[in-house]
């Protein structure tokens, strides 16, 4: 009866951490230039360095009423899928565009990348938290987990 409570207790908290790790990733890529914003942007980044990249995140809100969206989704989600690339989907886009975007500046955040870091600096420890909440994910068959960010 115990283990139950507990795993219960872990499921319940695993996601909470989850958000405050990708707040804190995207917070750290952003001060570091690590961070790509923009459907376009971010394609482009991938095809000129793939292994660069190391994270993915697409803001599907509005996903439902825009088919052109849906495919490059869709040609997004099979690229991460073929290249390694861990990938969630969040669903606020306004909140993503506030923790990305400049001061008083909207971005077009449906695509966010975040980069590797450099070679000589230390592994991201909220990065490395979300590649294996999605390793988890997969092995549930959520190849697409969704991550509801935190408030402010």
């Amino acid at each position: 009866m115990g283990s139950v409570s507990i795993a219960k207790e872990k499921h319940v908290q695993m996601p909470r951490a989850v958000r405050k790790s990708l707040a804190e990733a995207l917070l750290s890529a952003k001060a570091e230039g690590r961070l790509t914003v923009g459907v376009y942007e971010c394609a482009k980044i991938m095809n000129d360095d793939p292994d660069n990249v190391s994270f993915c995140l697409l803001a599907t809100d509005d996903f439902e009423c825009d088919i052109a969206l849906q495919i490059h989704f869709t040609l997004i989600q099979a690229f991460c899928f073929d290249n390694d690339i861990s990938i969630v989907r969040v669903n606020d886009l306004k909140r993503l565009n506030a923790l990305v975007g400049a001061k008083g500046q909207l971005e077009d955040a449906h695509c966010v990348l975040i980069t590797n870091p450099a070679e000589d600096s230390w592994e991201d420890p909220a990065l490395e938290k979300l590649h294996l909440f999605c390793e988890e994910s997969r092995s549930y068959n959520e190849w697409v987990p969704e991550i509801t960010l935190p408030e402010r």
